[in-house]
């Protein structure tokens, strides 16, 4: 898990800019809905866009929809919802199993493949939540700055 808390509930909706894109079956397609939401609000907010948020908001995106694929079952919801300065990220797959990062060595000292996406998200988000689903499965739920 991360090391800042979770917490248990899904993130509120506070009347900001909501986007339903269609359900990704490919991390790319994630990656696009994000590079759209951010877009959008730059260009109705009038304000510049910071390359580099965009490029981190980019990337949890398409690890949280990789996870989501490779470890949970593929993604069930996708949500992508610009809220105040940030830009929260929602995924959605069939799995209980709560993330947790893999050690990028074995007991032998060699190097893993994988693995690095969970901490990628955790170091690059704020406001980290899992929540669990009432039919099964997971919800997870970060904040990524936009600025």
């Amino acid at each position: 898990m991360c090391e800042r808390p979770m917490t248990p509930s899904a993130a509120e909706r506070t009347g900001d800019q909501r986007s339903r894109p269609a359900r990704p079956s490919k991390p790319a397609e994630a990656r696009r809905a994000v590079e759209r939401a951010v877009t959008a609000r730059c260009r109705e907010g009038g304000t510049r866009c910071d390359a580099d948020a965009l490029s981190d908001a980019v990337l949890v995106a398409s690890e949280l929809t990789t996870n989501a694929i490779l470890h949970g079952g593929g993604v069930t919801d996708f949500r992508v919802d610009v809220v105040g300065p940030g830009l929260r990220v929602s995924v959605s797959d069939r799995s209980d199993a709560l993330p947790a990062p893999v050690p990028a060595a074995d007991r032998q000292g060699r190097w893993t493949v994988g693995g690095r996406g969970w901490p990628i998200v955790c170091r690059l988000a704020r406001d980290v939540r899992v929540s669990g689903l009432p039919s099964g499965g997971k919800c997870i739920s970060v904040l990524v700055p936009l600025s």
